[in-house]
């Protein structure tokens, strides 16, 4: 599922990569694929912006803003109610991503 075109904070940085694949294994929209030796990123945009890459990188060869996004607006949406919103207009009074 994708959220919105080249919104997503996330930055991954090849020349850190050691190829541990933990990010293939923690990421719930296969954002991250093998590529040879390391990994790759498939689509920036399908990126939630859940941050479970982030965490679970032993090189710090992944950075994203965490909390902010659609994960955010998802998780707000069920501790606090209402329909989440993910789509920056400003417009709803749910959970927004901005």
């Amino acid at each position: 599922m994708k959220y919105l075109s080249n919104v997503a904070t996330l930055e991954y940085y090849s020349d850190k990569c050691t190829g541990c694949l933990r990010c293939i294994e923690v990421c719930p929209h296969e954002v991250f694929v093998r590529h040879e030796k390391i990994v790759a990123v498939s689509d920036r945009d399908l990126c939630m912006e859940c941050g479970a890459c982030m965490m679970n990188c032993p090189s710090d060869a992944i950075r994203v803003d965490n909390g902010v996004g659609c994960a955010a607006a998802l998780i707000n949406s069920m501790l606090y109610g209402g329909e989440p919103s993910c789509d920056c207009s400003g417009e709803s009074s749910g959970s927004s991503c901005c």
